[in-house]
């Protein structure tokens, strides 16, 4: 399969997560304990997989040479903090300003972030140039998701330090993918990135939630009995990453996420057809946004070779 198509089915997944931790935060009512659930479990999930997997130990010993070889710094190992942060802050800021906004704030960063690690060549994929079509996918691809929202767009809250948040959550996401390119390279196995990042993701927001237990202004809620599916977030995000981790050295970090938000938002519609959430409608700034990204994604180009012989700015 074409690993453009990948990269939109990588969006796929995490409207699909987006879904179900949607719902399982609502039923326990409860942001931060539903990001630590799906961290977690995903934690356990890799974990135990790969107590049983020859090769995901094979990629972890991979990674732990070129450490030693200093080939990939220590540092770069903890990406999945990145989105421990990112969960951290979509729960303080959601409830402020609603998802939409905070949807456009943070692909604003996503893509911003984008072309600054592929002009560097962070992934280990090899430099792309920030040139004139990358920058027009770029504004046609925000302009596309505040299209697709707006009609869940409410001006309560607003405020330059909300949407502030909202793009640095985005930027940490933009340079977590290309962390994740690198660890991919060194691994040569998705599966290994995907440990590394639920094992730091979790540690971060179990740490963040023992400090407020601890000073008084936490507390953890009963589990819900269910639907079952609604703990089936820490499994699609350990798909997802361990899915995307290749891709992303391959593609580039502004291309992958270009197609990405284009699977995002037509997944978006299918989950609203099938599987409503309650009070959303079908709308057509939805579908309006959709063409948009897909617009944007052929304004930039889809490939690295065709931005590396563009003219850079």
């Amino acid at each position: 399969m074409r690993l453009d198509l990948l990269a939109a089915l990588s969006g796929g997944m995490i409207s699909l997560q987006a879904r179900v931790n949607g719902e399982l935060s609502h039923r326990l009512n409860n942001g931060l304990q539903a990001a630590l659930i799906s961290f977690g479990s995903g934690f356990i999930i890799i974990f135990i997989v790969t107590m049983f997997n020859p090769k995901i130990k094979a990629g972890l010993r991979n990674l732990r040479s070129a450490v030693a070889r200093k080939e990939i710094a220590k540092w770069k190992l903890f990406a999945g903090s990145l989105g421990g942060c990112f969960i951290a802050i979509q729960t303080q800021i959601v409830p402020l300003v609603g998802v939409a906004i905070f949807t456009v704030a943070s692909t604003a960063g996503q893509t911003v972030m984008s072309l600054f690690v592929d002009r560097i060549g962070f992934t280990g994929g090899g430099k792309r140039l920030i040139t004139k079509r990358r920058i027009l996918a770029v504004v046609i691809t925000i302009a596309a998701v505040l299209v697709s929202v707006l009609d869940r767009i409410e001006a309560n809250n607003l405020s330059v330090l909300t949407i502030t948040a909202g793009c640095l959550a985005g930027l940490m996401v933009g340079f977590q993918r290309a962390l994740n390119g690198q660890i991919n390279e060194n691994t040569n196995q998705g599966f290994a990135t995907s440990l590394l990042n639920f094992m730091s993701g979790t540690s971060l927001l179990l740490t963040i939630v023992v400090i407020g237990i601890l000073s008084g202004n936490y507390e953890l809620v009963p589990l819900p009995q269910g639907p079952w599916w609604i703990y089936t977030g820490g499994v699609i995000g350990v798909l997802y990453i361990s899915f995307a981790a290749g891709i992303v050295q391959k593609l580039g970090v502004l291309t992958f996420t270009l197609f990405s938000v284009g699977g995002q938002l037509l997944s978006s519609l299918v989950i609203d057809i099938v599987a409503p959430t309650k009070g959303v409608s079908i709308s057509h700034y939805l579908i309006i946004g959709i063409f948009m990204t897909y617009a944007g994604v052929i304004a930039g180009g889809v490939s690295g070779a065709q931005t590396k012989r563009s003219q850079i700015l």
